[in-house]
């Protein structure tokens, strides 16, 4: 497991509890770096969505079992917010909520001349994510494209406004 992945589960393993204190999910941890800072991001969700109080009191009660534990050496800045709308899908758990869902997903690659598609959701595997057009009618003329995960550089859900 490198660095980041190890921060990132330890940090997921802190946050559980004070998740459930809150009455928030973990929607995703990451530790990235951008520019020369890094950055310690926890993601949480409920139903009726985030807000200001809830980022306040999980960040809080993170930053201080994060002192507490002690574990990541290096200077970062801890952010706790929504996932927003147009959240990325990163994990199985994402992808399943987000079944019958409208998304955009881009590729590393050009597929038939492009990078961008945007359909609903159909299926994944461990293997594939499959979208297509429309209703999920069987009878109807939808078109439906799979992409190998490995082809897949984000899929997140799609705003309409």
């Amino acid at each position: 497991m490198s660095k980041r992945e190890t921060y990132e589960s330890k940090t997921e393993q802190l946050l559980s509890p004070i998740a459930e204190k809150y009455g928030v999910e973990i929607y995703d941890v990451e530790y990235v770096k951008e520019g020369s800072d890094w950055y310690l991001r926890a993601y949480i969700d409920k139903p009726e969505g985030v807000n200001i109080v809830d980022c306040e009191n999980v960040s809080r009660a993170l930053s201080d079992a994060l002192d507490a534990e002690d574990y990541i050496p290096d200077a970062y800045i801890l952010e706790v917010s929504s996932p927003g709308l147009g959240r990325a899908l990163k994990k199985d758990r994402h992808l399943e909520k987000s079944i019958g869902a409208e998304v955009e997903v881009k590729t590393y690659k050009p597929i038939d001349g492009q990078k961008e598609f945007t359909g609903i959701l159909r299926a994944y595997d461990a293997e594939t994510i499959t979208i297509g057009d429309g209703e999920s009618d069987a009878e109807s003329d939808n078109i439906t494209r799979v992409f190998k995960r490995t082809e897949v550089a984000l899929i997140r859900l799609a705003l309409d406004f």
